[in-house]
């Protein structure tokens, strides 16, 4: 099955992680903290629910679902003395542009980086036009809501849940600071279905258990640090059990 590819760049984005985790078990997937939606790019044909509490994330994930890919074509490129003011187009279009002008970013930015400017393939331009043009006819069916984790509906499904990590996560518009922890893993416990938890190696707001290293940093930039990355993983199956699963990646 053809994969998506990320509409844009976002800071802890986890895409090509997404590969490795336990494949979906229910034919609905929700991203409470949705970002960039890593995981559901890559089982697009889902029943797709993302809930994230910026108003910034979902607005722009409506923008996507429902703009013709002929706007997108349309859209201008950025050049180096420009900012995304300056382009005439709508607001999500800016926040678009501006998030592929600075990749790996939790904001989107005005005004290409440094790396745009000096290697303007990787960035905002034709190839990444190109690419969410020839996408965004394969999200239709997707849902948004805008709202915390406890916005999302009660519903039997994989739960992908990737939060600001309660250490590393401060980076983000809402960072992990505004996340009561001990709730949210409660929470965690009560989905229906299959839930993927993630998190840094350490965390004990769950039973989390080593799962493998990650490189982070965004793409077209010097950082390639390595992210110790841990799992909460719990199926169907071991409810019915009465226990929870190990992981074994």
């Amino acid at each position: 099955m053809k994969v998506l590819r990320p509409f844009f760049s976002f800071y802890g984005a986890k895409w090509r992680a997404a590969a490795h985790y336990p494949a979906p078990e229910h034919p609905v997937i929700v991203e409470p903290f949705a970002g960039s939606a890593g995981y559901s790019l890559r089982y697009y044909a889902r029943r797709i629910v993302l809930v994230d509490r910026d108003p910034l994330i979902a607005a722009l994930w409506r923008y996507l679902i429902r703009v013709r890919a002929s706007e997108i074509r349309s859209l201008p490129d950025i050049k180096a003395d420009q900012t995304v003011d300056d382009l005439g187009v709508c607001e999500e279009a800016r926040w678009l542009i501006g998030f592929w002008s600075n990749q790996g970013s939790s904001y989107p930015h005005k005004r290409p980086s440094t790396w745009a400017r000096e290697y303007p393939e990787k960035f905002w331009g034709e190839a990444r036009r190109e690419r969410v043009a020839s996408q965004v006819e394969h999200i239709r069916h997707w849902s948004v809501i805008e709202g915390d984790y406890s916005s999302a509906p009660d519903a039997r499904a994989t739960w992908f849940v990737d939060p600001p990590y309660e250490k590393a996560g401060t980076h983000y518009k809402h960072s992990s600071k505004a996340i009561e922890f001990g709730h949210l893993g409660e929470w965690c416990r009560r989905r229906r279905g299959q839930v993927i938890v993630c998190e840094n190696v350490g965390a004990e707001w769950l039973p989390f258990e080593p799962w493998r290293d990650i490189l982070s940093g965004g793409q077209g930039t010097r950082r390639s640090n390595k992210s110790a990355e841990a799992i909460w993983y719990r199926r169907d199956v071991d409810v019915w059990a009465g226990r929870e699963s190990s992981w074994r990646g």
